[in-house]
């Protein structure tokens, strides 16, 4: 039977007496029960609730944060973008006291015959070596001490605080290999 429609019970009851005996057709007609939705309509109302009351938690919390960042906004200075340059390292300035001659540098020495000398390659270790060892130290590093290297002699200048630093300097230099002479020109400042 459809849920729609009535739903109709027929019995047959027999009832005796003593002195007789008599039979009792009953029909009972039940309407369906229609006091509720179903399950299935109010889990779709529920499910409907809850949603709407998320959409408009999320629309009030959206607005709160759009005003409060308008706030602040309006508030702060306008930023400013910062573009930073890689360091340049200042030039090296060689100064020479007026006495002297100022020291030739040969850049690209000619080439030798074989056997006859080799002082360009021998002065390009040795200024390798003395600012490899000037660098490496901690102590040189922050001094900016400038060595210049000439056929095998040494030219040092720049300033240091004591004489006992001008000197470690003059030895460190004088102990690497195919140093001939320096030239020590260090001033104590």
């Amino acid at each position: 039977m459809a849920y729609q429609e009535e739903q109709a019970e027929r019995q047959r009851v027999v009832v005796e007496t003593p002195n007789s005996r008599r039979e009792v057709r009953t029909e009972a007609v039940r309407y369906p029960d229609r006091s509720g939705l179903t399950s299935a309509a109010m889990a779709a109302i529920v499910v409907g609730i809850v949603v709407l009351v998320a959409i408009i938690l999320l629309f009030v919390m959206y607005r709160q944060q759009d005003t409060t960042n308008a706030n602040v906004a309006s508030q702060q200075p306008p930023q400013t973008t910062i573009v930073q340059q890689p360091a340049q390292q200042p030039p090296v300035i060689v100064q020479q006291p007026a006495t002297q001659p100022a020291p030739v540098i040969v850049n690209n020495p000619p080439a030798t015959a074989p056997g006859v000398g080799s002082t360009g390659r021998d002065d390009s270790s040795i200024q390798a070596a003395i600012d490899k060892k000037l660098s490496d130290d901690p102590i040189f590093s922050t001094l900016g001490i400038v060595a210049t290297v000439a056929n095998g002699r040494v030219t040092l200048t720049g300033a240091v605080k004591s004489e006992t630093l001008k000197a470690q300097i003059e030895r460190a230099v004088r102990n690497i290999k195919g140093v001939k002479s320096i030239d020590n020109q260090i001033t104590i400042g």
